[in-house]
């Protein structure tokens, strides 16, 4: 019985945690053009310096990695080192990018 409840919590945590990663693509695209044009194209309809790969080329080279695009921007590299995003934006920052994925 004991592991029977114990299997239903991991399972429950699971599921909230899986709900608590969605991120808001909408909200993503708008922090992108916020912050992230002066380097990045971030969509097909906007330009940016494009010094950096474009959201798209990073949305189809990272696809299968929701993961690594969350470490990547927990920690982002020089340029961007003074961009310190919440879980929530960065979520919503990697909904985005999976919205652009080719389907």
């Amino acid at each position: 019985m004991r592991q029977l409840v114990f299997a239903a919590v991991l399972l429950l945590c699971a599921a909230s945690t899986s709900a608590l990663a969605a991120g808001d693509a909408q909200a993503g695209r708008q922090l992108a053009q916020q912050w992230c044009t002066g380097c990045h194209v971030v969509d097909r309809a906007t330009r940016g310096a494009d010094t950096a790969p474009s959201f798209p080329a990073i949305a189809r080279r990272e696809a299968q990695h929701p993961e690594r695009l969350r470490a990547f921007l927990t920690a982002p590299h020089p340029p961007m080192a003074g961009l310190n995003l919440s879980r929530q934006q960065i979520d919503d920052i990697v909904a985005y990018l999976a919205s652009l994925t080719p389907r």
